[in-house]
């Protein structure tokens, strides 16, 4: 009995401790840049991820987020990340409570990117 007391505790810890959003759909997104003309280095943050065409994996945030596409010849372009409210999250509060819901907002899991493609058009410098 005593037994069974601690494996039914052990399992609502859990399940309280746990967030939905963060652990079926992830911290990072996968998205597909694109630029006219190809052959732009996309930067998030700083850190090259990738030149176009090409995907990158960006993690979420609940802060406001942006690429800039790079090309010689060209003005550099900066394009704000759009993001949708991740419905996962609503399994938060029938499961994980409060605890869940600030696991999964402390990761940026509240959110998803969405679109996941963006098509930039560069402007080649005067």
């Amino acid at each position: 009995m005593k037994n069974n007391l601690s494996i039914v505790l052990l399992l609502g810890i859990s399940l309280t401790a746990t967030s939905c959003a963060s652990m079926f759909t992830g911290t990072k997104d996968k998205i597909s840049f694109s630029t006219s003309p190809e052959g732009a280095k996309v930067f998030h943050k700083g850190i090259e991820k990738c030149m176009t065409p090409c995907t990158a994996e960006i993690p979420r945030s609940l802060s406001k987020q942006t690429v800039t596409f790079q090309k010689e010849g060209f003005t550099d372009k900066e394009v704000k990340l759009t993001k949708t409210f991740n419905p996962v999250t609503l399994l938060n509060i029938l499961l994980g409570g409060a605890i869940g819901v600030g696991i999964d907002a402390a990761t940026g899991s509240l959110t998803k990117y969405s679109p996941k493609n963006y098509e930039v058009e560069l402007e080649a410098k005067p």
